[in-house]
């Protein structure tokens, strides 16, 4: 298949995702999405590309910012919801951070944050949520559960 022709592919790919996903997948992209535009920042920073470093990086601010944090649902837990919240902006900071200084550092944490809670997230999809937990992570209600995994993710980082 030709570069064009398996982006093409591959884009419809995740047209069709996202137009048929589930709210637990849709947030599983996310990860993935950011995870990826912090790769890449941290590889325009090395090569010194800084215009394309930039637009990585603002790129993986905005989807913490306008799909991770915007996806937060805090009427079923909103306790747990205030750290989650408190965890993304604080990633969003050091993804600024990140950018402003091309300081490595701060793109790791971001990154290993990102991870820790992409992994809880695969935990508590809707394979293995328990029935009577509470629900508190985007999506309809009562869809998608909080587990110890998620949990031990925001309890890692104290928040």
């Amino acid at each position: 298949m030709s570069g064009f022709g398996a982006k093409a592919y591959s884009k419809l790919g995740l047209e069709t995702d996202v137009i048929s996903g589930e709210p637990h997948r849709l947030i599983l992209m996310l990860f993935d999405g950011a995870l990826l535009c912090i790769r890449k920042g941290r590889s325009f920073m090395a090569t010194k590309r800084t215009v394309e470093k930039c637009q990585a990086l603002t790129t993986g601010i905005e989807i913490v910012d306008m799909g991770l944090l915007a996806s937060v649902d805090a009427r079923h837990d909103p306790e747990f919801a205030n750290r989650l919240i408190s965890l993304y902006r604080y990633v969003t900071m050091r993804l600024l951070q990140a950018n402003m200084r091309n300081d490595v550092k701060a793109l790791d944490e971001a990154e290993k944050i990102l991870r820790d809670l992409r992994s809880a997230w695969i935990q508590i999809g809707p394979a293995s949520a328990s029935p009577g937990a509470s629900a508190s992570m985007a999506g309809n209600p009562g869809t998608q559960t909080v587990v110890p995994a998620a949990q031990r993710a925001l309890n890692a980082y104290q928040v």
